[in-house]
């Protein structure tokens, strides 16, 4: 009788331990869910009109990527994220709707319903629910901002000042460059000129395979490293057009497929041929520069399916809306050769096309980076394809917020969980 009557006290407290356990474990799972849900988030918090919306859109696709509830894909049917549950505070950290002052993002959940093991078989046994409730919630919250990073993650390239007076290189922010100037990649060079941007590998070697893997996100870039000079790239056109959503062969199975091989929210891509570079108006609005491809107005003359590219990134527009690639040829003027497949963007991240370039001096040691947006694919055989310049990386305005570690002093902003 004593045994029997230990056996099932033991025998509660492993349910009790089992039900526990169970929350524990979708306390992790939500846990990570709400810091990605904030990383993602504060990426674009670059004090811009837009940047509000366009971080609500990015917390809440990036959370609701990640199971809870025992990887449940879809939470168990007890409710995702939603705008509601992201929230953002001023510096002063007051809750703010004000995009231009909004600096911290928090995404905080409750997960509902919770389904228990031995509580809810006491519930039904006894008939007290309340005492011995089915059903538990989890909450977990998290708080990120964008702060100065120790290192970063820039595309394989190196930007070269341009020459402010013969043989003085300009200095910054902008170190010759204005905001909204199409700056050239040569595809072959001997030797980079100011004002142009060449093919560069981050960790100093000239090897193809290296140039490659660090498309695919392979980083760890600082102030004073020196790049290594592959030269031209023709292996590296297919990890550049899988961020326009432009692909060889097949289109990938994106729910097997890395990470590196999935589009940007558009892939709508820019050339003088669909977006022209009028440099006295926009649209109809006077000025001096030409209409920015990345937050500007629509340029007269350019495409009927033309759009500044924040605008596109709203609602994903491919190169070309029929998804045919004879179409994109005929919008951009490029030659595609064998890349014959669009994604729809049903497989799309965020950020692939607004990049950070490093700066170099003439011994190819960086000093600084620059934020840059992809403007167009690339060809096989290679040719000269051009990015537009948006500012400096390190400027709060700055839309360049990628991973890397935090906790530097100065240089590009990179997402950091604060709370």
């Amino acid at each position: 009788m004593t045994v029997c009557m230990l056996l099932l006290f033991l025998l509660g407290f492993i349910g009790m331990g089992l039900d526990f356990g169970k929350l524990f474990v979708v306390k992790s799972e939500l846990q990570t869910a709400m810091d990605s849900c904030a990383l993602a988030a504060a990426q674009e918090l670059d004090l811009q009109p837009t940047a509000i919306t366009r971080a609500t859109s990015a917390g809440q696709t990036a959370g609701n990527l990640n199971p809870v509830n025992f990887q449940s894909a879809n939470w168990s049917g007890q409710g995702q994220l939603v705008n509601a549950d992201i929230t953002f505070k001023a510096p002063d950290y007051s809750v703010t709707t004000d995009p231009t002052v909004a600096q911290y993002v928090e995404c905080r959940h409750v997960q509902p319903g919770v389904r228990l093991w031995l509580l809810q078989a006491l519930g039904a046994f006894s008939g007290d629910t309340t005492l011995y409730p089915p059903t538990q919630n989890v909450a977990a919250a998290a708080v990120a901002t964008r702060a100065h990073g120790q290192t970063t993650c820039p595309l394989p390239v190196t930007l070269k000042p341009r020459e402010c007076s013969p043989g003085v290189p300009c200095t910054g922010p902008n170190y010759g460059m204005i905001p909204g100037e199409w700056v050239t990649v040569l595809t072959s060079q001997s030797a980079i000129p100011g004002g142009y941007i060449g093919w560069a590998n981050l960790d100093g070697s000239n090897s193809a395979s290296e140039t490659v893997a660090e498309m695919d996100g392979s980083c760890g870039v600082a102030v004073n490293d020196v790049l290594g000079t592959p030269g031209t790239q023709t292996v590296i056109a297919e990890r550049w057009n899988y961020r326009f959503g432009i692909y060889k062969n097949r289109l990938p199975d994106f729910s097997v497929d890395p990470s590196s091989m999935r589009p940007d929210l558009s892939g709508y891509a820019y050339t003088a041929v669909n977006w022209p570079r009028s440099s006295t108006e926009c649209a109809g609005i006077p000025g001096t520069l030409p209409c920015k491809a990345y937050d500007g107005a629509t340029p007269a003359g350019a495409h009927p399916t033309a759009d500044d590219f924040v605008a596109k990134q709203a609602s994903f527009a491919a190169c070309a809306p029929d998804l045919d690639w004879r179409t994109c040829e005929s919008i951009t003027g490029l030659s595609l050769n064998s890349f014959h497949y669009l994604s729809d963007g049903s497989a799309g991240t965020n950020n692939r096309r607004v990049v950070t370039v490093p700066v170099t001096d003439s011994g190819n040691r960086v000093i600084d980076f620059m934020c840059m947006f992809m403007l167009q694919p690339l060809s096989i055989p290679m040719t000269d394809v051009q990015l537009e310049y948006i500012g400096n990386a390190s400027l709060p305005t700055s839309p360049c917020s990628f991973s890397g570690m935090p906790g530097g002093a100065a240089g590009p902003l990179v997402p950091a969980l604060v709370r």
